[in-house]
């Protein structure tokens, strides 16, 4: 039996789990958690990565000895390091404002057709690329001599290590995902400096061991390794996705929903780009097919206008509530900023004709209606333009606690919806971790040791698609 430290950051919050493993054994448990709360400052949206640090390191002091550490957090964001190796200010926010209006400058010089077919990733204001053409003439980045992927960076602050996990890279939209490589005749065009990125990394390799510093602030005794892990969280979420076979179809819930295949090759398509799929690097050379929707963020961010109140009894209610009376696209931009998130449903209802939600709990409904009609899209989608044709979909993260969310998501594509596991980063992170460490096989042996140890629970579909094809039918008309 190994014990396992795997940090996961994630946009609200972050944790430390610490996982146990055996030949046939897998259990989680939670360290420390602690909050994320993004800064505005008279810049714009900042990270606050020290107090992220300060949680982590909390959180392997309360973990106790471990074997090894991985580290999972969010994409495209970076922290900028000066010649010392010291940080240059905050990360920037992906929710900032900076990078209004830079997509078409990008495209002036790089077309967005050859822009895709030569990275595959989907079109998303905030992308690294874009952030980084944002912040061409800034003094921070002319000073800059190292840039770290956040996940990389807090790596860099435990190990004194420097490198560029490859499934949070692809994120960036800088490389190419048939090589596996970085995209240098994007770079050049739109002259991105790559030599700003440390050294690419695969998961399962050693990404040093804990500076001495560090084993005094947590108490640990040494050595004890980082290894590096599928470091964006949802390279990790799909690693933990407990199938059987090829034919599935994964969605992974939480602030965000990213919803799609996991396939041997990427789909560098027109009607690909036209359909904002995105071409991830997983692990073992797999992609990572898929659309990113708006998630639960937009339950999250009325809940907090409407003053926290009890989420278990709103959802009992919006169980109540008639089921499609009024749908959004839970992928427009529209919702991607914070604050007065209820009236921008409600605005958007309005402008389509719909019934405006009148109450928390029919706005709850709408939101959770419309989270499954982008679902049903995205399965459906990602079909057709993959030619994967699948049998079944995983939901994993915390959207799994939301049993009415599962149940509308498995009447809406029409197919059995497995849920779990919750906490699907942190094992992925886990398992991949166990992995390097010579405890467990490859991505099959992987998954049959979730399935067989994880608690999943099976809906299965309601009545036929009638009525969600009607509504999606209502959303595509202006």
């Amino acid at each position: 039996m190994k014990a396992y430290a795997a940090v996961d950051l994630g946009a609200s919050s972050g944790r430390v789990m610490v996982g146990h493993v055996g030949t046939d054994f897998l259990e989680l448990a939670e360290a420390h958690r602690f909050p994320n709360r993004p800064v505005r400052v008279p810049e714009g949206l900042r990270w606050d990565v020290l107090g992220l640090y300060a949680g982590v390191l909390d959180g392997l002091r309360e973990a106790g000895q471990v074997d090894s550490v991985g580290i999972d957090s969010w994409a495209v964001d970076y922290g900028l390091l000066d010649a010392d190796g010291a940080l240059l200010g905050n990360p920037v926010h992906y929710r900032d404002s900076r990078t209004e209006g830079i997509a078409e400058k990008v495209w002036a010089t790089v077309p967005a057709e050859q822009l895709y077919a030569a990275t595959g990733i989907q079109y998303a204001p905030f992308n690294t690329l874009y952030q980084l053409t944002a912040a061409r003439s800034t003094a921070q980045l002319a000073a800059a001599r190292r840039l770290l992927l956040v996940p990389d960076l807090l790596t860099y602050w435990l190990t004194g290590e420097e490198g560029t996990e490859l499934t949070n890279a692809s994120t960036t939209q800088l490389v190419d995902p048939r090589t596996r490589d970085w995209s240098y005749d994007v770079a050049a065009r739109l002259g991105i400096d790559l030599s700003l990125f440390a050294p690419l990394r695969q998961p399962g390799d050693p990404a040093g061991v804990l500076r001495p510093e560090v084993l005094e602030e947590t108490g640990l005794t040494g050595p004890v390794p980082v290894t590096t892990v599928g470091s964006h969280d949802t390279a990790s979420a799909v690693a933990a996705v407990p199938a059987v076979g090829k034919r599935f179809a994964y969605i992974c819930t939480g602030t965000w929903s990213l919803a799609g295949l996991e396939l041997d090759a990427p789909v560098l398509t027109e009607a690909s780009r036209a359909a904002n799929f995105t071409n991830e690097l997983g692990l073992d050379g797999t992609v990572r097919y898929l659309r990113n929707i708006m998630g639960l963020w937009l339950l999250q961010e009325c809940v907090r206008a409407w003053g926290e109140p009890d989420l278990g009894g709103l959802l009992r209610e919006a169980a109540e509530v008639p089921a499609l009376r009024s749908v959004v696209d839970a992928g427009d931009a529209v919702f991607l900023p914070p604050g007065r998130m209820p009236e921008r449903i409600a605005a958007a209802c309005r402008a389509s004709g719909q019934p405006v939600p009148g109450s928390p709990a029919e706005t709850t409904r709408c939101i959770l209606d419309s989270l499954a009609l982008a679902h049903r899209r995205a399965v459906e989608d990602a079909q057709r333009l993959a030619d994967h044709p699948v049998d079944v979909v995983h939901v994993v993260g915390g959207g799994t606690r939301n049993a009415l969310l599962c149940q509308l998501t498995a009447d809406a594509c029409g197919l059995p919806v497995v849920a779990g596991p919750t906490e699907a980063a942190a094992l992925g992170n886990v398992l991949v971790q166990a992995r390097g460490h010579g405890l467990v096989g490859d991505r099959a042996e992987m998954r049959h040791l979730l399935a067989r140890t994880q608690p999943l629970t099976r809906y299965e579909p309601r009545g036929d698609t009638a009525a969600w094809r009607a509504a999606e039918a209502r959303l595509a008309t202006p």
